[in-house]
């Protein structure tokens, strides 16, 4: 191969380094994009749900002063917001990348929601808490809290959905494995986790 033969041969080898090594940073740096966009998005469901769980407290206070509440039905409510609190991703782990992790919180929060859906049930048979403004603010603030949540959840299926589909696609899903990216898991809803099991509580430990 004569000088000429062998420039020739280095420089397209060159040119297909920076062509290929092109390609990697910018699938790359798009698929960075799109992963901040998915923990931001689940930021804000965490955010709308830290919100219900501060609520709780004020709530059982409120509801607690009733003459002859269910004590069962508030004990049900306390039960399930503990359980929320205790999940959690392993170290190192965000919930949307730990997809058994997520499905405990889905879990969790589901029976939660159950748990406070039956009290409002149960408070339709005590007038005077229908009539007490402070319980029916913490009402409407609740509902509020639960619409936004099923906003921010969607949202945050739909990031999560961009970024699986950018991080499956060939031949950018050899970028994401050797960039370790992989795919997020989806909020998805737990059928049956709203029965949540009666327990003894004392209402003194609500914090």
């Amino acid at each position: 191969m004569g000088r000429l033969g062998f420039l020739g041969c280095a420089g397209a080898l060159i040119l297909a380094v920076i062509v290929v090594g092109g390609y990697f940073v910018g699938v790359r740096n798009n698929l960075v994009g799109l992963d901040e966009q998915v923990n931001q998005q689940w930021a804000q469901v965490e955010n709308q749900y830290q919100r219900r769980f501060d609520l709780i407290p004020n709530l059982v206070r409120t509801v607690q002063g009733a003459a002859d509440f269910e004590k069962s039905t508030l004990e049900a409510v306390i039960d399930a917001r503990s359980r929320v609190g205790q999940v959690q991703a392993p170290a190192g782990l965000t919930l949307p990348n730990d997809p058994a992790a997520m499905e405990q919180f889905a879990q969790a929060q589901q029976g939660l929601s159950g748990a406070l859906s039956r009290l409002l049930v149960v408070v339709e048979r005590y007038p005077e808490l229908k009539a007490n403004q402070n319980f029916l603010e913490l009402q409407s603030q609740l509902e509020g809290t639960e619409n936004r949540i099923a906003v921010e959840r969607q949202r945050y299926n739909t990031a999560a959905q961009q970024f699986n589909t950018a991080v499956r696609r060939f031949p950018a899903s050899i970028v994401a494995n050797l960039s370790g990216f992989e795919q997020k898991a989806y909020f998805r809803g737990v059928a049956g986790s709203e029965q949540v099991p009666g327990v003894e509580f004392d209402f003194g430990t609500m914090r």
